[in-house]
């Protein structure tokens, strides 16, 4: 009956630390506090393009796993969600990319790679039927933002409007003709500190109309 009792606490103790966990970083009414949202701004504004990686320090299939997570918590018109993932962990698999994308030759030394794709089967019909564009870009911005986070680091090289990155990366990746690969992503842990640029310009901004 003892064992019982003090199960039964233990058990209660372990879920009273959990829920403090998911609500400390939210105020009485629900919304984030100032921890929270610093700490949101503070990845965007830092985030930057990182092409140069540790040489032989992979990324495990858990931190996969979560920028994937990351990738379809994106927006998606009318929550068609048309996007699709292609993970690329082998040195082999990496470097025949990195063979006809000329933009994308630090392939060569990352140990991953995300190609961000729009699924065309999926995709909504009639006039709406390019807002793919706008899902797949969220998702890959979503991925690239969860990759600093995680003290990755992340490029976005472009593959699609171009005729002949989409169609080489549609070969050699064995896409169906359905799956439009947007971008390709190379990730890995950053070997140098890298400063992120500031592109805001006031110049840029019209409030009410231009």
């Amino acid at each position: 009956m003892k064992t019982n009792v003090l199960t039964s606490v233990a058990a209660l103790a372990l879920l009273a630390i959990s829920m403090n966990a998911c609500t400390e970083n939210k105020s009485a009414d629900g919304t984030a506090t100032a921890d929270t949202t610093n700490a949101a701004i503070e990845n965007i504004m830092t985030r930057t393009s990182v092409r140069q990686y540790q040489p032989e320090r992979s990324v495990s299939r858990d931190t996969i796993d979560t920028l994937l997570r990351a990738a379809m918590s994106a927006p998606t018109a009318v929550n068609k969600q048309p996007w699709a993932f292609v993970v690329l962990d082998t040195r082999e698999q990496l470097d025949s990319l990195a063979e006809v994308l000329p933009y994308a030759k630090m392939l060569t030394h990352a140990p991953l790679a995300i190609v961000t794709c729009g699924d065309m089967s999926k995709a909504i019909e009639g006039e709406g039927r390019d807002f793919w564009i706008q899902d797949v870009s969220a998702a890959t911005e979503n991925l690239l933002l969860a990759a600093h986070a995680m003290g990755l680091g992340a490029v976005w090289t472009g593959v699609y409007p171009t005729t002949d990155r989409t169609q080489a990366v549609q070969e050699r990746l064995g896409l169906p003709a359905t799956v439009i690969p947007l971008a390709v992503v190379p990730i890995g842990y950053p070997a140098t500190d890298n400063e992120p640029k500031d592109k805001y310009k006031p110049e840029n901004i019209h409030f009410g109309r231009w």
